[in-house]
């Protein structure tokens, strides 16, 4: 199934707020996640993971060359977080109170996908893991985080 079918499908079962309308195109997606080149892939709300991809360019060069750790990092927690945030309810939202990342590999500019999920979830804290990949599927990075889960308002 086409990822935006399936984002759809997946909406229409109740899912609604500002992060379904980003990836749904019908608000813009945040500064931070276009500067990232986010691109959503595929989303299971229900299991609590998700893929996204990453368009790292030759700005996110460190001096050898190499993307730098931060963006690295960026990607990860814009992984984690929207694992998270798919399984919440309306009204809600979830900050990164902790994130450790393990830098594996060298990453270069291209393509970089990000695979999370939520590891345990309770009412007011969620732990969540997952890691960076390159195009041929070797790993790059790799992070647990902790988020609360906050209601607006």
């Amino acid at each position: 199934m086409p990822n935006a079918e399936r984002t759809s499908q997946v909406s229409k079962r109740g899912r609604t707020g500002p992060f379904w309308e980003a990836m749904e195109g019908r608000a813009p997606m945040p500064e931070a996640a276009s500067l990232l080149g986010f691109e959503l892939v595929a989303i299971d709300p229900d299991e609590g993971s998700i893929e996204v991809a990453f368009q790292a360019t030759s700005r996110f060069r460190n001096p050898v060359g190499h993307v730098q750790g931060g963006f690295l990092a960026a990607m990860l927690d814009d992984t984690l977080g929207p694992a998270l945030v798919a399984t919440l309810e309306p009204g809600q939202f979830a900050p990164t109170l902790d994130l450790h990342v393990q830098f594996i590999r060298p990453a270069v500019p291209g393509r970089i996908t990000g695979r999370g999920r939520v590891v345990s979830k309770g009412r007011a804290i969620a732990f969540l893991a997952g890691e960076l990949t390159d195009e041929d599927g070797v790993l790059l990075a790799s992070a647990t985080a902790a988020a609360a889960i906050r209601t607006t308002g």
